[in-house]
């Protein structure tokens, strides 16, 4: 009997891999390929060949159950105030976009048909046709203009209200085409309808504890703080979602993430931390880790508008005074690049790469902190498990202070409420920052003047005038210029400290197949649940 496959067709690798779904012995297999006229020899190539197709294949069915890290009692079903990894969550379960971004972060139609303009001022939009919200209701043109004027309503309490600011017009041409008006041109829109905050919501909504929206999951349970659960939706326009049910809610503590993914009690947690990442790696075949680079980080955040912030050289000590090589090394256990304190990531093609990280120098950090008057202080930093590997990074910062006599007192505080309570707020604290897809988002979500996460309350009034400029122009390489002058503008000049950028690793049971990196961040960008599937 020779080696080659005879008189098999992609039938019969079809009966094979169903055969395998089905739950058929080798023994099985091997005798069903002989009966087709497979040698036994060539049986492991029709065996290997139909496990990377069942790999790539989705399968339908079963309960899928995650958990983030992150999460309040201020959970929320409005996509216009989602400020946490939970509220991404759900929102892209249960809502749709008008875009959203590849793995290469190349965006693409969701719910619009096509995003056109010719001065990148004025915007068309085709909705595709045969879309329904989960009452019922087909999305109409109406439905877009209420979900993106709504931001604009100061009494909504949008968190992206300031990007949302530069579109002044809306109008519905007809049921299935929207107008959109800029204030001055903008080529970065159809990327910025990709953000999770933009989901199209049905026209009038006040009651969004019912999460009406157009996505792959229809609410069955939403518990803020506590846990969240929606079932297939049986009228999806698109294909999907593979799984019939998806439960989430948030385990804080790493560890416990952890040890629920190794117990079965969830097949996915997301952010854990390195040295969760080495006890998973040990379980075997069991488990996988999904790495992403996207340009989340933790940065350490010193207000400019409180003591000592508001000593100029008490913020140069402090940038300084980060070992930045260490923290990836030790902190992050090599899971990350080294920050130069500005928040446009390496993957970008905006990124200044002729800006380079401050240098750990500790003679030049006392010699700032005595100018400014603190040395022998007791300086408070708050940190948390809230914001990813602070506690760890507060550490390693507070080490390099006693060195040279700076006294940093590490508050470790707990994670329920930090957003609240903490962040923004103590004048030194961590923050978290998901990625965002473009300089100019990043930019006015943190660093103008009337940002509304302005972690250090940076104030330039050239940096607002340059942001608009960059904003406007269609020169991608005049752009570029402008983007790489406010990254060092960030650096030199903020109270934020962003000593790296962090490789985000969720850990799943090697069960669930499809997940994917995104540079909206890790779980695929927040929308997992739609795309994945459970092995049987």
């Amino acid at each position: 009997m020779n080696d080659k496959i005879t008189n098999w067709t992609s039938s019969d690798d079809a009966m094979v891999e169903s055969a395998i779904r089905r739950g058929a012995t080798r023994r099985e297999l091997l005798h069903m390929m002989l009966a087709g006229g497979v040698a036994i020899s060539a049986g492991g190539l029709v065996l290997g060949r139909a496990g990377k197709a069942l790999a790539a294949t989705p399968v339908s069915g079963g309960s899928l159950k995650a958990a983030g890290w992150s999460s309040s009692t201020a959970d929320t079903l409005d996509p216009a105030k989602a400020s946490l990894s939970t509220d991404y969550v759900r929102c892209c379960s249960f809502y749709n976009r008008l875009t959203f971004l590849d793995k290469s972060g190349t965006p693409h139609m969701e719910l619009a048909e096509a995003i056109e303009s010719k001065d990148a001022k004025t915007w068309t939009v085709k909705l595709k046709n045969g879309v329904t919200f989960h009452d019922g209701k087909p999305l109409t043109a109406d439905d877009v203009v209420f979900s993106l004027k709504r931001h604009l309503d100061p009494a909504v309490g949008s968190k992206v209200a300031k990007i949302a600011a530069q579109m002044t017009g809306f109008k519905a041409v007809d049921k299935q085409t929207v107008e959109i008006t800029l204030a001055s041109p903008n080529a970065d829109l159809p990327t910025i309808l990709s953000m999770h905050h933009f989901m199209i919501v049905a026209d009038g909504t006040t009651d969004f504890t019912k999460a009406n929206g157009t996505g792959a999951f229809v609410k069955e349970v939403f518990e803020p703080g506590v846990r969240s659960v929606g079932i297939k939706n049986k009228n999806y326009w698109k294909s999907g979602p593979n799984v019939d049910s998806f439960e989430y809610f948030a385990i804080s503590d790493d560890n416990a993430r952890v040890n629920a993914l190794l117990a079965g009690d969830i097949h996915l947690a997301a952010s854990i931390n390195p040295r969760s990442m080495r006890l998973v790696e040990t379980q075997g075949d069991g488990f996988t880790l999904s790495k992403t680079t996207s340009g989340n980080y933790t940065n350490l955040n010193m207000r400019l508008d409180m003591e000592p912030g508001n000593k100029r050289d008490f913020i140069e000590g402090m940038k300084y005074l980060v070992n930045r090589e260490q923290i990836v090394k030790s902190a992050l256990r090599g899971l990350g690049e080294v920050g130069n304190d500005q928040p446009v990531s390496p993957a970008n093609f905006y990124r200044d790469a002729e800006l380079k990280a401050r240098a750990f120098d500790p003679d030049k950090a006392k010699f700032h902190f005595d100018k400014a008057g603190v040395l022998g202080q007791s300086i408070p930093i708050i940190a948390s498990d809230a914001a990813a590997s602070s506690i760890d990074m507060a550490m390693i910062i507070q080490a390099s202070g006693a060195e040279i006599g700076m006294k940093l007192d590490v508050q470790r505080v707990p994670s329920d409420g930090y957003w609240d309570n903490y962040w923004l707020k103590a004048p030194i604290h961590f923050g978290n920052i998901n990625p965002r897809p473009t300089p100019d988002i990043l930019f006015s979500l943190l660093y103008t003047s009337d940002a509304p996460w302005n972690e250090s309350q940076y104030k330039s009034e050239k940096f607002d005038k340059m942001l608009i400029e960059a904003r406007g122009s269609l020169d991608q390489e005049k752009r570029k210029a402008i983007y790489n002058e406010m990254q060092v503008m960030v650096a030199q000049e903020a109270g934020t400290i962003i000593p790296a950028y962090i490789s985000n690793v969720d850990a799943t049971t090697a069960k669930l197949k499809g997940l994917e990196a995104n540079p909206l961040g890790g779980q695929m960008g927040y929308a997992f649940a739609e795309y994945v599937w459970l092995e049987a």
